[in-house]
């Protein structure tokens, strides 16, 4: 479990730390904010398109092996990011990173749902939602410490010794299995789902400056759309297909993959908005920006083994329905911030939508991976990793495009200050979340268990 946790913290973790260096890395490299998102929106970007090939890699190489493959890839690239020279160069190390990064996650999930027994799944995947989710709010705060005192390089200099350590761990404690046969490769199927997954994240983030009924950004979009179903239909087909779309049978994993994609969408809400917001508007550091997080963090690290121990006994629906609840709430203040808002009250909120995402979280990911068999499990954390991490590059791509686009149509429409523009753009895109959260209501009824009617004995 500390193999697991440590590897899948360190993925998740470099996500994040990156937000709070965004106006220090556009001032030393002269970059937009449009450009520099990048950093964040390609690194999820390649952790989407690396996603559907580890099933069958950790079929062929064996998931340890994989593990420690990754892992020195990510070390290696994080020393990259140290020594570029411009934005270009950040960014394509930074994507670099992000494929290594986008192998750990799911290979750590797959690993749970293969090596522990089926009684401890439960309970190791709350840990691994503290790692996976814990990362993403201490991220800013550890982020903001480091860029204030050390410089921005400082937070890809911190990867290293944990990799070091990881790569340490990952070999003397997780064994080595293989439970498939080896297959050939399915290269039609991963270059379609990676050209594919590409084109649409380049229509989305790109929209807003193209123009969203332009040729360019609507050629992209119906093109990206068309690999992706054409990836389907081969994947359906073909004898050793590189995703085992079988999975989608089993319908627990079709509605908890549904509801995992408005929580990560929710996720990426707040950590794109709220630094934004308290940086460009209220004009704080990134240590007090990271310090405002905090409280959310530890909120999270004290819910996610709570909430695994939980599972068990009351199942996912109560738990997500609550969580679901408790985001559509946050979110919506959230969307009602002004220029004077109390940052006591920003740090509330965000410990509430934490709360709620966590509840969500960890019981989503155990409903969908435990109705799956464990033959199939790499394939099915390779699904729900590319789609999550796929949907959550599309959303920082749009979100940043909206809030650019509402914050210049409040300075035309007579905005005071370029600030009060800002904040009701990004109050804009706090309601558009708030929607797409109410969404998730009604589906959640669908992870609800029918209890079997108990048999009824006929007298003879």
């Amino acid at each position: 479990m500390s193999a697991v946790f440590f590897g899948n913290f360190l993925a998740v973790l470099s996500i994040t730390t990156i937000n709070v260096a965004f106006p220090v890395v556009m001032e030393q490299f002269d970059a937009t904010l449009s450009t520099t998102q990048w950093l964040m929106a390609g690194y999820l970007l390649a952790t989407g398109i690396v996603a559907p090939i580890v099933g069958y890699m950790g079929d062929q190489l064996s998931y340890k092996r994989l593990f420690i493959f990754a892992l020195i890839g990510f070390t290696l690239s994080s020393l990259l990011c140290v020594v570029a020279w411009n934005i270009q160069t950040l960014i394509a190390f930074r994507i670099t990173q992000g494929v290594f990064g986008g192998m750990i996650i799911p290979i750590t999930m797959t690993i749970i749902y293969q090596v522990f027994p089926r009684e401890r799944q439960a309970y190791a995947m709350g840990l691994w939602s503290l790692a996976s989710m814990l990362a993403p709010v201490i991220g800013p705060t550890l982020g903001g410490w480091l860029v204030q005192y050390f410089g921005w390089k400082s937070i890809f200099v911190l990867n290293i010794p944990i990799g070091l350590i990881s790569i340490v761990i990952v070999s003397k404690f997780i064994p080595f299995y293989r439970l498939t046969e080896k297959k050939t490769f399915d290269f039609l199927g991963f270059l379609t789902v990676v050209l594919g997954s590409s084109l649409l994240l380049l229509s989305f983030s790109h929209g807003n400056d193209w123009g969203w009924g332009s040729w360019k950004t609507l050629s992209l979009l119906l093109s990206g759309i068309l690999l992706l179903l054409f990836f389907v239909w081969w994947e359906l087909r073909v004898k050793s297909p590189l995703l085992q779309l079988k999975v989608f049978k089993f319908p627990r994993f079709r509605y908890s993959l549904m509801l995992n994609c408005i929580v990560t969408i929710s996720l990426y809400t707040g950590t794109l908005l709220v630094p934004l917001y308290l940086q460009t508007v209220l004009k704080l550091s990134p240590m007090d920006t990271g310090l405002i997080m905090l409280p959310g963090a530890i909120v999270m690290a004290a819910a996610s083994p709570i909430i695994g121990k939980f599972y068990d006994r009351i199942g996912p629906f109560r738990l997500v329905i609550t969580g679901v609840l408790i985001i559509v709430a946050a979110t919506l203040a959230f969307s009602g911030i002004g220029t004077h808002t109390s940052v006591l009250y920003i740090s509330l909120l965000q410990l509430i939508r934490c709360l709620g995402i966590a509840l969500c979280n960890m019981p989503l990911t155990n409903a969908a991976m435990s109705a799956v068999s464990s033959e199939y499990s790499g394939h099915a954390s390779s699904i729900t990793n590319w789609a999550r991490q796929g949907l959550a590059s599309l959303s920082i791509g749009i979100f940043s495009a909206l809030v650019v686009s509402r914050t210049s149509y409040y300075m035309g429409a007579g905005a005071t200050t370029k600030g009060v523009a800002t904040t009701m753009g990004i109050d804009d895109v706090f309601l558009i979340g708030t929607m797409v959260a109410v969404v998730a209501i009604p589906l959640t009824f669908l992870l609800r268990v029918k209890k079997k009617k108990p048999v009824q004995h006929v007298a003879v």
